[in-house]
């Protein structure tokens, strides 16, 4: 007997809801996000930014404060940022780098819904290599021919100069390693784009134990695009992540609120 067929690639796209519906939506799950983040150990100081789009203002989006630690975010805490820069909503401070990063991400992809940039260890320690992901496993390869290396390192990120060339490099793909910095990813969900930031940190640390403990064998480039059909697919982020935020509200409410 034969398991019964299910393709990730091949699943719904997500339900339709009301603008302020899908507002409340994307908001409890980026102040879901930046918490999963903290529990991952992946807050560093100040650093640290995800951002969604407003579904009824496609040039603002919405972003957490600088100097509010990622393990407290709140849905209201979230600062609402039209694309010049303004603070429409919220009155704690607006990180520069979010800013200049995600700005410009939001403008030249009007595919994504949502970006995250975090100081994560795993990350961090695999940009100054300065090479793609290998196909090593079957996690890694949900990120195969799906994402990019950003081969630069000018300091921190607080021009829109140095954003347009990230976002230039990114083109189409899933995320970007920045070189010296660390990663960078986005989705066309809030879910999707957290998602595939925990799962490349931990991609990056399995590739760095394997590096240090010998040559490891990449799988090859059919079976890698076939399994990335899946294991990357839109849906497998959305329901991967969903699955952790449904955890962290039932244990910690007062993220949605």
């Amino acid at each position: 007997m034969s398991p019964p067929e299910f393709n990730l690639s091949l699943t719904p796209t997500p339900p339709v809801r009301s603008i302020a519906d899908e507002r409340a939506h994307r908001k409890q799950r980026l102040a879901g996000a930046c918490r999963a983040f903290a529990h991952n150990g992946f807050d560093r100081g100040l650093a640290g930014h995800v951002t969604a789009r407003d579904p009824g203002r496609p040039d603002c989006f919405w972003v957490n404060p600088i100097g509010v630690p990622l393990s407290h975010m709140r849905a209201s805490w979230l600062l609402l940022v039209h694309e010049n820069g303004e603070v429409l909503e919220g009155e704690r401070p607006l990180a520069p780098a979010a800013f200049a990063i995600h700005s410009v991400i939001h403008r030249m992809r009007p595919d994504v819904v949502a970006a995250v940039h975090m100081h994560s260890v795993y990350g961090r320690a695999f940009s100054t290599l300065g090479k793609l992901i290998d196909p090593l496993t079957q996690d890694a390869c949900a990120f195969y021919e799906d994402h990019v290396l950003f081969d630069s390192y000018a300091g921190p990120v607080f021009e829109i100069d140095e954003s347009e060339r990230i976002a230039r490099t990114l083109g189409g793909a899933k995320a970007a390693i920045l070189k010296s910095h660390g990663l960078l990813t986005v989705g066309q969900s809030v879910e999707e784009a957290a998602w595939w930031f925990i799962s490349m940190d931990d991609v990056c640390r399995v590739q760095l134990l394997a590096e240090a403990a010998g040559k490891p064998q990449p799988i090859d480039p059919a079976t890698a695009r076939r399994t990335a059909e899946v294991n990357g697919s839109p849906y497998a982020g959305r329901v991967v992540f969903e699955m952790l935020f449904e955890k962290l509200a039932g244990e910690q409410p007062d993220l949605l609120d």
